[in-house]
């Protein structure tokens, strides 16, 4: 038995790195998995390779129409939605100073107004069903700031605030929402953003307590308690999962 047997999951930005870690970790949990991800090819792999009933749905966060459209998909297909976990995420590390406007667009339409988006789209359907959780990957860089991330800090300092708003307003519906703030996380993003060179991420691992670069799989296993029944009484919360990295 898992304790996420029977429940349907939708994790955005699911086809690689963090996102994939999660949909593996609550498939393996017992929850039905949708895998949505702008890019179809990965969804549908990722689905195909987790298997218990996943499916791969495209789907663009930063369009409301987009999403509104696949959460229709998953209601039609299942009846219900029981968690929803907002991963999809994107950077482009330098100096705000030297930064192009036009990546402060896609930044903040990609890491905050796709929350926004998806939220709209499942909330009504959880609260008219009296339940349901919403998990909200952030960062630490939108609790304590991260030089080269400026814009990235300032929308997951506003994802963090959002999820406090909703986790007010939702909980009369029995509906819960929480933030997962994940530190440095070896994956792809991480290596573009700079990680790929060996000093950098040396340095990184030293500034860490426990002395090594998250796995996605860390994060996964706090996203699965917070979508499963153990975390019922639990709303509003923003945990960091960073090894040490921040503590507050």
């Amino acid at each position: 038995m898992g304790k996420l047997d029977n429940k349907i999951a939708i994790v955005t930005g699911a086809g690689q790195g963090i996102g994939r870690g999660i949909a593996e970790k609550l498939a393996g949990e017992g929850a039905t998995v949708v895998i949505t991800d702008i890019d179809e090819t990965s969804a549908k792999e990722t689905a195909g390779a987790i298997g218990g009933g996943a499916i791969g749905v495209r789907a663009d966060v930063t369009s409301l129409e987009s999403v509104n459209d696949m959460v229709q998909q998953v209601l039609g297909q299942f009846g219900r939605l029981d968690v929803l976990v907002n991963n999809a995420g994107w950077d482009k590390a330098s100096p705000f100073v030297d930064s192009d406007p036009a990546d402060w667009d896609k930044v903040i339409r990609i890491n905050l107004y796709g929350v926004l988006n998806t939220c709209k789209a499942v909330l009504p359907a959880m609260a008219e069903q009296g339940f349901g959780s919403i998990v909200n990957v952030a960062s630490d860089a939108g609790r304590v700031g991260s030089s080269g991330e400026a814009v990235y800090s300032g929308a997951k300092g506003g994802v963090i605030a959002f999820t406090k708003a909703i986790a007010r307003e939702m909980a009369r519906h029995q509906v819960s929402a929480n933030a997962v703030c994940p530190g440095p996380t070896d994956t792809a993003l991480f290596a573009s953003l700079g990680g790929d060179n060996p000093k950098l991420r040396d340095a990184l691992t030293k500034a860490i307590p426990f002395r090594r670069l998250a796995q996605p799989s860390d994060l996964a296993n706090v996203v699965a308690f917070f979508a499963s029944d153990e975390s019922s009484y639990v709303t509003g919360q923003t945990v960091s999962v960073s090894g040490g990295l921040t503590m507050s």
